[in-house]
């Protein structure tokens, strides 16, 4: 069965000239040279000391690099990018209102004409994304997708938090977020050293609940904070948690929640409780 809805809370920006991709290829955690028509890249721009500022789709329609981003983060961002064009020949702007941000799941991906479409590049069941000029018939709202994607526990901008996640925290290194072997970016001293030491110490990971689970909130283990929810549909969310606190008994509020790994996640084995 398939699926389509539009997302609101996403915008585009429009990155065009000679330079684009040299210009985004220095700043971001992935290979921006990956784009090319229904072929897109997800990534993220990070602060100088490592740290999350937002997360992007990057497509293109052949004369721009399109990027899929969280519309309140878009001003912040143009701004930011901004700072590192120096003599880059490159031209930014906020194009949301040229496009309707559209995401799609449960059939093969199929080109739409007159649309910027590619296949979400995190997971094959997570879908595809389409700009689309107007919003595309038979669309759902965005609540849908929303479900979609808690189901495969996939991250989005609300799920983090600016100038504090990590991206190994948010599952940029097996989402198809990182680019290991690209040159130098922003923040990629830091994003290479909580992996290859292994000092991720919280992940964001999908929990159920015994019943409706709040918006937000403390999760708590024997009275003790050891995360919170960051995102909520029903009684499924995606919770920052101490992977070390993940086999104890996790309550928010007064309902209990247990952890729902999904596979793509690849989490220690064996985890050594201790005292923040």
């Amino acid at each position: 069965m398939s699926h389509l809805a539009t997302l609101p809370h996403r915008g585009v920006i429009a990155i065009a000239g000679p330079d684009r991709l040299s210009f985004l290829q220095g700043l971001v955690s992935n290979d921006v040279s990956r784009t090319a028509p229904h072929q897109a890249v997800w990534a993220a721009l990070l602060t100088a000391q490592g740290r999350y500022v937002a997360e992007f789709f990057i497509l293109t329609d052949g004369d721009r690099l399109l990027l899929d981003a969280p519309r309140n983060a878009i001003p912040d961002l143009i701004k930011r990018l901004s700072r590192f064009r120096l003599r880059s020949q490159v031209e930014m702007s906020d194009c949301s209102a040229e496009f309707i941000v559209h995401a799609a799941w449960g059939d093969e991906f199929a080109p739409l004409a007159g649309t910027v479409s590619a296949p979400d590049p995190r997971l094959p069941h997570a879908g595809s994304r389409i700009l689309a000029p107007s919003t595309l018939p038979d669309a759902e709202d965005a609540q849908a997708y929303l479900a979609h994607r808690l189901a495969l526990g996939l991250p989005d901008h609300d799920d983090l938090e600016p100038e504090k996640t990590l991206l190994m925290e948010a599952g940029f290194g097996e989402l198809n977020g990182i680019d290991w072997e690209k040159g130098c970016y922003m923040g990629q001293e830091l994003t290479a050293r909580t992996r290859y030491r292994g000092l991720v110490k919280r992940r964001l990971i999908p929990v159920n609940g015994d019943e409706a689970l709040p918006d937000t909130g403390p999760i708590m283990v024997a009275g003790r904070e050891i995360g919170e929810i960051r995102t909520a549909l029903g009684a499924r969310a995606l919770a920052i948690l101490r992977i070390d606190a993940l086999d104890q008994p996790l309550l928010a509020g007064t309902i209990a929640i247990k952890p729902d790994i999904p596979g793509w996640m690849h989490l220690p084995s064996t985890f050594e409780f201790s005292q923040p």
